[in-house]
């Protein structure tokens, strides 16, 4: 989640008080409002929020007949449903009609060559399913171990004997990568004649027929590369999430788009252009170079930036392109076309965007827009805990839908509008735009040289749409740049050079800096607007990325080009300043950008977000209030960046600019960031170090905050300890205890058993805690007692591979077991202590002879046996109010009825 816009600003303003008050009201509004929808008795369905009109049904729940927790769906020719486990088989289901009776519903697990009693699972583990060309197509994650010898890949199943069983397996390819940012999903293309598939940004390209743009994976950042300080994606490429196009057969690929987190899911609109809803880094909040969960076009060609740890690009570069909306911070899954729903035409135009962490489903609008769209977000379904894994709209015009995932517990869920009658004819699609077609054009010259291109291309590298300017650079790009390096560098048009000059940045095979930077120069800066002056930059940028610095009297003349336009009027072009003249140790480039960061304001334009208004909070107090209590407490972005920049500049210090650069970061270590800002703001202060007079290293090492930089949140000195009698919690006795009712609960207590029993050491709660593992505030929004309970007596059962340890056995004998942080062709580092993980290790390659993930949790089991009933009551109410005080869980009726 991103800054507010101003009205959000102004709510944050309110004393905590008043917005504590104004949620009580809201959450009892809530509760009577519930209470009038309750029409079935049945919790898990009365807890969803509808719109007008629609109705829910509960079909089935894979967990109370020990069936696993069900990640993915496809409907097969004769309309029966097929899913999987995530962690095992795939089951087929015959669904009851809408209305009917949920009884009627029948199942089978599907064994592929195996008995029905096999303890093996023949086919499963799959993130995606598609039913097509007569064939299941099922995109297995998973690394082969005995229970499972499959491995990550694209498999098609057929049933070549016709008796309605799946006989044959055919593997399609190989994937490289596996959890939950490994291969996803795989859908039909609009005309039914092929396929396509997406991948995260853990799964690396494998090789391909077809590029739509000549493949790069650069870093093209001269921003100071700081890897994840929690190891979240160093062990990884740098091209992200993917997107690619195969016949139906599997026999050619061709790689469509990239530069994304982690896409789960992709989806076409009735006019037949593809969109996904990629993830954000939730550990980066606070910084920069955060991005929020946002819905994307994938274009032909299309690149979205995402590069490791701070080197992801801006959407302002124009070698990559912007989101269609920002939704916030969560967790996507599921994208489908609602366009086959027997629902209201304003669904039925849009998308539905599923977010597994905040059990949300988003409606999202697309109006044409030029060669694109703009896009419109707002809740269509929502339900507290209800974790979406994956939906479809059936052949009935209903829309399906299913919760679980990391072996949560798992339901199927059916929404149909009114009776289920309102028709589902072909929707009358929208006359595509001029800028549509041309873009569409554009498009035909991509995936390899082609007569004609450059011709045709040229002339839309400064067509006003960004859209099509994009397009057409990759046109040229797909050309030998032999055919139009001499053409660009005769270009007068400074827009036409200046897009030429990122395609001959990202193209040529030789360094051509010494032609086209005296170009780049040749263009009137101050003539040109906002958007081509930040162009411009970017040009400059990847030529010195890719080609090296300029020298001599070149350098000269950069620096001096350069450095008369910063400081610029806005962030942005700051930003892009700062980075460019700090790398090239511009004589007065450190004095500037000391300037900005003493006054920087910010003004985050790019990170806004379609959630983030006093409606989010109003409506949901649960998680609304912690957003709004964790914006309150960002760091400074702008400042965050100039921080950063400096960290690598090795010029144009004085002592007294080093002593006001060094009492940021002291002031930076008590901002309240993501997961891993602290561990960003450290290791740039360590680069800064590096660059200080050795003589003073003691001094601004001090000065800067070493004493708090490596702690790991609050103390737990100081809080009252269990007194017991404890026990040997075992899960279903401590559901038991929690279910006969959390209320007027002790928060004091609550918050003393949270610390006491170490939950504090590895995981934050309001902005305040250890990071080792995931952030609990929002867990009660997530989570159902007996998952939660679960997780704490059992941690083992399920584990996250975002959290996961690893065991590298050594050559000489013995082994070492802990979370890899990074790796580089010689080294791994390895966390061994979940409770310092500033503390690592470093192990050789050499001397490792084979490396797994391990399946044991680096949570201690029993942290819990101390409590007796009461503390346990206390500590669930605690974390179930996500640290909140004034949640009702903690106040007794009086004080309810005040606050009414």
């Amino acid at each position: 989640m991103t800054a507010l816009r101003k009205k959000s600003v102004q709510l944050l303003c309110v004393s905590a008080a008043f917005v504590a008050a104004i949620a009580c009201i809201n959450a009892n509004s809530s509760t009577e409002q519930q209470q009038e929808q309750q029409l079935t008795g049945n919790p898990k369905i009365d807890k969803l929020k509808l719109p007008d009109n629609f109705k829910a049904e509960r079909l089935y729940s894979p967990g109370d007949n020990k069936q696993g927790s069900w990640v993915s769906m496809t409907f097969d020719d004769k309309g029966r449903m097929i899913v999987s486990d995530q962690y095992g088989y795939l089951y087929r289901l015959q669904l009851p009609a809408v209305g009917e009776d949920s009884s009627k519903l029948k199942i089978e697990q599907l064994n592929i060559g195996k008995t029905a009693d096999s303890q093996r699972v023949s086919m499963g583990y799959a993130h995606g399913l598609l039913y097509a060309f007569n064939s299941l197509y099922v995109m297995v994650n998973h690394n082969s171990d005995q229970r499972f010898e499959k491995t990550s890949g694209l498999y098609r199943l057929q049933d070549t004997d016709g008796d309605d069983q799946f006989d044959k397996i055919t593997l399609i390819k190989t994937l490289e990568g596996e959890g939950e940012h490994g291969p996803h999903s795989i859908i039909l293309s609009p005309d039914k004649k092929s396929l396509y598939v997406v991948c995260g940004n853990f799964t690396k390209i494998p090789q391909m027929n077809g590029y739509k743009v000549p493949f790069t994976a650069e870093l093209d950042n001269l921003f100071p590369f700081l890897k994840d300080p929690n190891g979240h994606d160093n062990t990884v490429g740098k091209h992200g999430g993917w997107v690619a196009h195969m016949d139906s057969t599997g026999a050619n690929w061709e790689l469509i788009s990239s530069g994304y987190r982690n896409p789960f899911d992709i989806a076409f609109n009735d006019a037949g252009d593809l969109f996904t809803y990629d993830s954000d880094m939730e550990w980066d909040f606070g910084t920069p170079w955060y991005r929020p969960t946002r819905i994307c076009q994938v274009t032909s060609g299309s690149e979205y930036g995402w590069r490791p740890g701070t080197e992801k690009w801006s959407p302002a570069y124009p070698d990559n392109l912007p989101p269609l909306i920002n939704i916030g911070q969560g967790s996507p899954t599921n994208l489908i076309s609602a366009s086959n729903a027997r629902f209201p035409e304003k669904y039925r135009k849009g998308l539905l965007a599923f977010d597994w962490s905040f059990g949300i489903i988003y409606a999202i609008g697309l109006q044409p827009d030029g060669a694109s769209y703009k896009a419109t977000a707002e809740e269509f379904l929502s339900g507290s805990p209800l974790p979406l894994t994956d939906g479809a709209i059936g052949p009935d015009g209903a829309l399906y839908f299913l919760t679980g995932g990391r072996r949560l517990e798992s339901d199927l869920y059916r929404i149909y509008y009114k009776d289920n009658k309102e028709s589902n004819a072909p929707l009358k699609v929208a006359a595509i735009t001029p800028e549509a077609k041309i873009r569409r054009q554009l498009e035909t010259y991509h995936g390899g040289p082609k007569a004609g291109a450059v011709d045709y291309a040229w002339q839309y590298l400064k067509h006003p749409d960004r859209f099509i300017r994009f397009a057409a650079r990759v046109a040229i790009e797909n050309q030998p740049t032999s055919e139009w390096q001499a053409k660009l560098l005769q270009e007068k048009d400074p827009v036409i050079l200046t897009q030429g000059a990122i395609a001959l940045a990202r193209q040529s095979k030789t360094n051509v800096s010494a032609q086209i930077l005296p170009q780049l120069m040749t263009i009137n800066y101050d003539q040109l607007n906002a958007d081509q002056q930040m162009d411009l930059l970017r040009a400059f940028e990847l030529v010195i990325a890719r080609m090296g610095k300029p020298s001599g009297q070149l350098y000269n003349q950069v620096v001096a080009y350069l450095d008369a336009h910063y400081p610029a009027k806005d962030n942005e072009h700051n930003k892009s300043l700062s980075k460019i003249l700090v790398y090239l140790d511009a004589p007065k480039a450190t004095e500037k950008t000391m300037a900005l960061l003493a006054t920087a304001k910010d003004d985050t334009t790019l990170q806004k977000t379609a959630m983030q208004s006093a409606d989010l909070i109003m409506r949901n107090p649960q998680y609304g209030l912690d957003i709004a209590g964790m914006l309150s407490k960002t760091p400074p972005l702008q400042q965050t960046w100039y921080a950063t920049v400096l960290s690598q500049a090795k010029t144009g210090w004085t002592p007294e600019l080093h002593e006001q650069y060094f009492k940021w970061f002291y002031t930076a270590f008590t901002y309240k960031g993501g997961h891993s800002f602290i561990g960003f703001i450290n290791n740039a202060r360590k680069n800064a170090l590096a660059n200080a007079p050795k003589q003073e290293f003691a001094y601004y090492n001090k000065l800067s905050g070493d004493s708090l930089a490596n702690l790991g949140g609050m103390q737990m000195e100081g809080y009252a300890q269990p007194k017991g009698p404890g026990r040997n919690w075992k899960v279903d006795e401590a559901v038991k205890v929690v279910e006969t009712g959390l209320a007027n609960r002790n928060f004091e207590q609550g918050k003393a058993m949270f610390h006491t029993a170490l939950c504090s050491a590895c995981h934050g709660m309001r902005g305040e805690g250890g990071t080792a593992g995931p952030d609990l505030t929002q867990l009660g929004s997530r989570f159902s007692d007996k998952d939660i309970l679960e997780s704490i007596i059992d941690p083992s059962k399920t584990i996250s591979d975002q959290y996961s340890a690893t065991v590298f056995a050594l050559k000489k004998g013995g082994s070492v077991v802990g979370r890899m942080v990074s790796q580089d062709a010689e080294k791994y580092v390895v966390s061994q202590n979940p409770f310092a993980p500033q503390q690592q290790r470093t192990i050789l390659k050499k001397d490792v002879a084979s490396v797994k993930t391990s399946n044991v949790s680096v949570m201690l089991p029993g942290l819990i046996n101390r409590l007796n009933e009461e503390e346990l009551k206390d500590l669930m109410a605690y974390l179930k109010s996500g640290g909140n005080p004034k949640d009702s869980v903690f106040l007794s009726g009086t004080q309810i009825t005040k606050n009414k």
